[in-house]
């Protein structure tokens, strides 16, 4: 794994989409502000306390690993949403998502807005994503997840959700474009040196991180964020932690 401090960004365009086309209610958008920097999604601030942005939708099918727990990857899938995505979360708890869908809710009726499903994990045939649209699959099958929905189109993401590191994710976690994790117990953090061959400044930089910070990192990418949680955000997810 190479260490630097920059990773190559993509550009953003105007392409009409395929995905459904929303309009977000005042209190969603109050919640959820638009996080988006130009080839970024902003999620935090970096050591320097400079922003600092992650390319989660991209033009090329994308792979994330989320591993840390589910507050992490709600607010990613929160900061998705708030750029434009259509968001698929397939799970075996759908209870632990549907904060998202009524944070979508709008309306006289208080209908949830077409932009959030929760469905069973099991293959389904994924809408195509665009600029405009992109699509973001959550995929929160456990330590171990068998890979039913995969990305195969550009604008197209699946982000894993791991509780935790197993050995038999370490496939899936090496082939990831993009791994963020929040702090390892110094076991786990010895897993992800063989996983991801960490000298062992990398490693014991896994096991220190606090409570409210993420490491992340992929080709060229080794960087240490500091998760910023807005006052809408907090009153879906509640206060910024580790674990589910």
């Amino acid at each position: 794994m190479s260490t630097g401090q920059t990773r190559s960004r993509d550009t953003m365009g105007k392409v009409g989409g395929l995905a459904p086309e929303f309009l977000a209610s005042p209190e969603l958008l109050d919640a959820v502000s638009p996080s988006a920097e130009r080839g970024g999604m902003l999620i935090g601030s970096d050591p320097r306390n400079e922003p600092a942005s992650v390319s989660l939708l991209r033009p090329l099918p994308t792979r994330v690993v989320a591993l840390g727990g589910l507050y992490l990857a709600r607010q990613l899938a929160l900061r998705a949403l708030a750029v434009g995505a259509l968001v698929i979360i397939a799970t075996g708890r759908p209870q632990a998502w549907q904060a998202l869908s009524q944070a979508t809710m709008t309306g006289p009726n208080e209908r949830p807005l077409p932009v959030v499903s929760i469905r069973r994990l099991s293959p389904i045939e994924l809408p195509d994503g665009t600029e405009d649209n992109p699509v973001l699959v959550v995929h929160d099958g456990g330590a171990t997840p068998v890979e039913l929905l995969p990305p195969r189109t550009p604008w197209q993401t699946t982000m894993y959700v791991l509780p935790y590191l197993h050995p038999q994710a370490g496939s899936l976690a090496v082939n990831a474009d993009l791994v963020l994790i929040q702090r390892l117990q110094a076991a786990q953090a010895q897993l992800a040196a063989r996983i991801w061959r960490l000298n062992p400044a990398m490693v014991n930089e896994l096991a220190q991180l606090r409570d409210d910070h993420v490491l992340a990192f992929g080709q060229d990418l080794w960087m240490p964020i500091r998760l910023i949680t807005n006052e809408g955000e907090k009153k879906i997810l509640g206060p910024v932690r580790r674990g589910d």
